[in-house]
């Protein structure tokens, strides 16, 4: 199959139309959103839906959000309760995605056989238009091959799906660069992924918002995903990624370790860096990618960064961990998946911290 790329600051009302007839179809099209770019498929077709999982090697297990351009689409999806209504006017269109109780006219194909289903907004113009103009909402996953990073840019789509999916539209790169935050209002409202809209955001609008154990911490034996991004292991480069931890001196430190202890294994490593730390790196390769008084930039940056390490070779990548409050929370949801949870909190411990991975 050839992938065709279209030019969305060139040539948006043809790759609109060409997407919306594509979805229409039953065909997968990968579009731009402010998080990341989405691989879509009209939501109410299983066949289209099973369309994504193939393309993406994603297992059947893992719920898809479903995309709508207009707050007055989703009731004939879903259970709109009062909350929902409160968020869907204080955050849409935005990184919000709301589950709430599906209506029997969403196939159990995109909810993993879940009685929930997972809705947002976006607020990107090109992702709005498209939906607008297939007329049906759009089932979307992120647009990359299942496990990787998440793709912030179509060149990363190209990447992954190229010769799997008929388009690519290209909206240049993603505003926030991680996933949408994923709220359930099925029970006490809790917060299953983190993203850009924080629990205090949610919060101020709703009263008391809980946060899942299962954000900062792999899912338990037997435990079902109820949100895309809750597997042990996902968003993850071909490297290893190990997470240093701690304070900033001394998670400093613990990097370096860890970056020295690749190194002697044969590893071709690289940290992921601050502008308040890289001073600690003297000799070392690193690749600066945020400011740690304003962590929107690491969420920004972060799989583009793990991808330009795949691109460079590395073996090894070495990530600073963040205060888990704030934006700080969702880039640690990444960091934590993206290393399978291999965590060291000390330099001294970093030798017998990489002994004991496999």
């Amino acid at each position: 199959m050839e992938t065709k790329l279209i030019d969305l600051g060139k040539e948006f009302d043809r790759g609109i139309a060409e997407g919306a007839r594509l979805i229409r179809s039953g065909q997968v099209v990968a579009f731009p959103t402010e998080t990341v770019y989405g691989l879509g498929a009209n939501a109410l077709s299983e066949r289209a839906v099973a369309k994504i999982f193939a393309a993406k090697g994603r297992p059947n297990d893992n719920p898809l959000i479903l995309h709508v351009s207009d707050v007055c689409e989703v009731d004939a999806l879903a259970v709109v309760t009062g909350r929902a209504k409160l968020l869907m006017d204080a955050f849409w269109p935005g990184p919000l995605t709301i589950i709430l109780k599906k209506r029997p006219v969403v196939p159990d194909a995109a909810t993993a056989n879940l009685p929930t289903v997972a809705i947002r907004m976006p607020e990107n113009p090109g992702a709005l238009a498209l939906i607008k103009a297939a007329g049906l909402p759009v089932a979307a996953p992120s647009a990359n091959a299942s496990g990787r990073p998440s793709p912030t840019a179509a060149s990363h789509v190209m990447e992954d799906l190229a010769g799997k999916i008929p388009l690519i539209l290209d909206g240049g790169p993603c505003k926030w660069g991680l996933e949408s935050t994923v709220l359930s209002l099925v029970g006490e409202p809790t917060v299953l992924r983190p993203g850009a809209v924080t629990p205090g955001m949610l919060s101020a609008v709703i009263g008391e918002v809980k946060l899942s154990p299962a954000a900062l911490s792999p899912l338990k034996e037997g435990e079902t995903a109820s949100s895309p991004g809750m597997k042990y292991t996902h968003y993850a480069p071909k490297a290893r990624v190990f997470l240093a931890d701690g304070e900033p001196g001394e998670l400093a430190k613990t990097a370096a370790a860890l970056y020295d202890g690749c190194k002697a294994k044969g590893m071709n490593p690289i940290i992921l860096a601050s502008k308040q730390t890289s001073g600690f790196y003297a000799g070392r390769v690193y690749d600066i990618i945020g400011d740690r008084t304003a962590p929107e930039t690491f969420c920004a940056s972060l799989f583009s960064a793990l991808r330009r390490a795949d691109e460079a070779g590395r073996q090894a990548i070495v990530l600073e961990a963040l205060p888990a409050d704030s934006l700080g929370l969702a880039y640690m949801n990444r960091a934590l998946r993206a290393s399978g949870f291999c965590v060291c909190s000390s330099p001294n411990e970093a030798h017998s911290f990489l002994e004991e991975q496999p």
